[in-house]
């Protein structure tokens, strides 16, 4: 026991700080998905909202509060290259211990794959799926302040390989409602593997976030700011492979300037959404979002594109909470996002 928590504190502080890259490294990827529809619609991020959604617990164990009592969610993505995508929940607030509770689980199917031998010959089939259950509390330490804390127990099959592993979040959230402001400091994914797929360890993708939220005072809009990645600076990635060909006229194409390098680094950085609260119950519902990082890793040169751009609806019909969202990658490639939710506690009034 005492090995396996030494090796831990050495990963989370360590072994994350000197990694150069921020993808291609790490196992259980998919742990950072969006855990609903509103997330995917508002770039993928929305760590600095604490109402009833319980989802949001996911992302950020802080936001957890007794609004998400006896809360039940469905939600399922249809991702890239026909994979899904999904997670359910749960939350339940103990007035006793004053304290909220949630679980759930997500899933990520790859679908079935043809099995070949070293010289192309048909040997069947087999299957890759990735699992995470989740557990979660929160505690409401004063008028404006909140903490949480996350477990997760990841376990991957692929092909004829396994693996499991551990990851912990940690967050404070400052929440101040008559302003409408919001602030969160979240840890995330702070683990390790468990159990290898063929003897080699490897990091999971651990990451420290930040950000805030403001609700406008005459319009009914949330606008929020999510600083990502903050444990490292450089996260722009310089292909040793790319080849700079001559423009048109045959002359040399010009380098970046450090000025426009650091701009799109630091961008890359954030997170920006937004989203419209209609109504006096605020049931309906619009949200948009920017992820720079997502479009300058997968825009097309020369080709205009909505990578990294997102939006989304939600909307309520009596005990139901029904949501939308669509976030673009790529040319012609996109992801559909959709959710049900309710409260145990609704059917009640």
């Amino acid at each position: 026991m005492k090995k396996n928590l030494l090796l831990l504190l050495k990963i989370i502080f360590i072994q994350n700080i000197i990694i150069a890259q921020i993808g291609g490294n790490n196992i259980y990827e998919f742990i950072n998905l969006p855990a609903s529809p509103r997330i995917t619609a508002m770039g993928g991020n929305l760590i600095t909202v604490q109402d009833g959604d319980v989802n949001l617990a996911f992302h950020n164990p802080a936001s957890l509060n007794r609004s998400q009592h006896q809360s039940l969610s469905f939600n399922n993505a249809f991702y890239l290259a026909k994979t899904n995508h999904g997670y359910a929940s749960y939350g339940h607030y103990f007035d006793k211990k004053d304290l909220s509770f949630h679980g759930g689980i997500q899933y990520i199917q790859y679908g079935t794959f043809d099995a070949r031998d070293e010289f192309a010959n048909d040997i069947g089939s087999f299957k890759a799926s990735e699992y995470a259950i989740t557990g979660g509390v929160a505690r409401q330490l004063n008028e404006k302040l909140s903490a949480g804390a996350n477990m997760k127990i990841i376990t991957s099959q692929l092909a004829g390989f396994q693996s499991t592993g551990l990851s912990l979040d940690l967050a404070t959230m400052y929440i101040d409602t008559a302003k409408n402001f919001t602030a969160t400091f979240l840890i995330k994914n702070a683990g390790m593997q468990l159990n290898t797929y063929a003897g080699e360890r490897e990091p999971i993708p651990f990451e420290i976030q930040a950000g805030f939220s403001k609700r406008l005072k005459y319009l009914p809009l949330r606008l929020s700011v999510i600083g990502v990645h903050l444990q490292k600076w450089n996260i722009t990635y310089d292909d040793p492979n790319q080849i700079d060909e001559p423009l048109l006229f045959g002359e040399a194409p010009k380098e970046q300037s450090k000025a426009s390098l650091f701009i799109d680094n630091l961008f890359r950085h954030f997170v920006f959404n937004g989203e419209f609260l209609f109504g006096k119950r605020e049931n309906f519902k619009l949200r948009f979002g920017y992820n720079h990082l997502r479009r300058a890793e997968l825009s097309l040169d020369n080709i205009r594109s909505l990578a990294g751009i997102s939006i989304g609806t939600g909307f309520k019909i009596k005990q139901f909470g029904i949501d939308y969202g669509l976030a673009f990658y790529q040319v012609g490639t996109a992801v559909h996002h959709l959710g049900i939710s309710t409260s145990f506690e609704s059917f009640k009034k």
